[in-house]
């Protein structure tokens, strides 16, 4: 079975860093587009990145210029560098796994076909 596993999240200051991973089985992860989406109390679902299997990466304005997002196809993990973190930056966030034969974009979350458990990232200031 597929199985996504986030890592990473914890509590940290305004300005600070986290580095999120997220573990992947059961699929063949070159095959795949990887996304990051958080999720707020009381707010949809966002997106956050997105790497395709070719490296090609995505970032919603609001995290472009301080988060990165790559993958280790050897270790079949995705990871997340987060930077200057924010207040607004308090979430849960996801990892998501896209087959490269299911869309273009990988924007969205009905782009993906599996999803991770969350970790809890919190930022105070």
């Amino acid at each position: 079975q597929v199985q996504l596993v986030e890592s990473g999240g914890g509590l940290v200051q305004a300005g600070d860093s986290l580095r999120l991973s997220c573990a992947v089985s059961g699929l063949t992860f070159s095959n795949y587009a990887m996304g990051w989406f958080r999720q707020a109390p009381g707010k949809e679902r966002e997106f956050v990145a997105r790497i395709r299997w070719s490296g090609g990466t995505y970032y919603a304005d609001s995290v472009k210029g301080r988060f990165t997002i790559s993958r280790d196809n050897a270790k079949n993990t995705v990871y997340l560098q987060m930077n200057s973190l924010k207040p607004e930056d308090t979430a849960v966030y996801y990892c998501a796994a896209g087959s490269k034969y299911s869309s273009n974009i990988y924007a969205s979350p009905s782009e993906y076909d599996d999803w991770g458990q969350g970790t809890q990232v919190t930022v105070s200031s």
